[in-house]
């Protein structure tokens, strides 16, 4: 998850750790990708993870993590459903009205991993017959809080933004909602899940999901949520995944990647 997710995720471990009795601790420190790893390997047991990482492994590797639960954000557009958006973002002053309009220039993005960030623009554009090149130039800035840097000083034409990081950034940032304008939002796509690995008992992934989708109704619970901009957990299916398993599909048709693209 994007950092700025990290107090969240600070006051649910504390919370989960005070209903259930169980030692858990938050994983700090660390590059994402690291703590990716360490998740990957059976090292660490609970994550939250980009759908896309978990569609991959799930078909790579059969079980290799089971589905915990998934968060239902709190604003209106979510419609009380566990997804999310990719927001297309342009700085304030840009002439873009449409994703049209950003032919030919210059895209920021995350991670190529991120299904938010690149992999969901990928399967838009071939689901509109692009075959690439749609973009003269890319940026992989590392972070959507960075790609967000590069849109709000005009050094990126656009990026794609989760919906969910961009809503704590404006709430975060006053300045922010001056710099930077949305004119598309691509989705709704399942909303990136929590996750057990499948070295952790069934009899406490139970305890966990029942802890989580029950918070909502008491008020200790109900506070955290909120303060995170969160309404509720729900369960969800491995099924659940499968629209993004099919953007996957259809962004594998194409590439990204412009004339010139460039790593921060």
């Amino acid at each position: 998850m994007a950092a700025n997710a990290d107090p969240t995720f600070r006051a649910l471990v504390s919370y989960l750790a005070r209903r259930t009795g169980l030692p858990i601790t938050m994983l700090e420190g660390l590059p994402w990708s690291e703590r990716q790893a360490l998740l990957e390997r059976g090292l660490a047991s609970v994550g939250a993870i980009c759908g896309a990482t978990y569609v991959r492994l799930t078909d790579q590797h059969e079980a290799a993590l089971q589905l915990l639960a998934a968060p239902v954000m709190l604003a209106a557009r979510y419609e009380e459903q566990p997804v999310y958006f990719s927001d297309i973002v342009v700085p304030a002053a840009s002439r873009a009205q449409t994703f049209g309009d950003l032919r030919g220039g210059c895209l920021a993005y995350n991670e190529p991993q991120s299904f938010s960030g690149y992999q969901i623009v990928r399967a838009h554009l071939a689901a509109h017959g692009e075959t690439g090149g749609f973009f003269s130039r890319t940026i992989k800035a590392g972070s959507h809080q960075a790609v967000l840097r590069m849109v709000a000083a005009g050094a990126a034409d656009a990026a794609a933004i989760d919906s969910t990081v961009l809503e704590r950034e404006l709430d975060l940032q006053p300045e922010l909602p001056a710099q930077i304008r949305t004119i598309a939002a691509l989705g709704p796509s399942p909303i990136p899940p929590l996750v057990v690995t499948r070295q952790l008992p069934a009899a406490l992934a139970h305890t966990l999901r029942a802890t989580l989708i029950d918070m909502h109704r008491e008020t200790e619970g109900r506070t955290i949520l909120q303060a995170g901009m969160l309404s509720r957990f729900v369960a969800v299916e491995d099924a659940d995944y499968d629209p993004i398993r099919a953007q996957l599909q259809r962004a594998s048709t194409i590439t990204l990647n412009g004339a010139y693209s460039q790593d921060l």
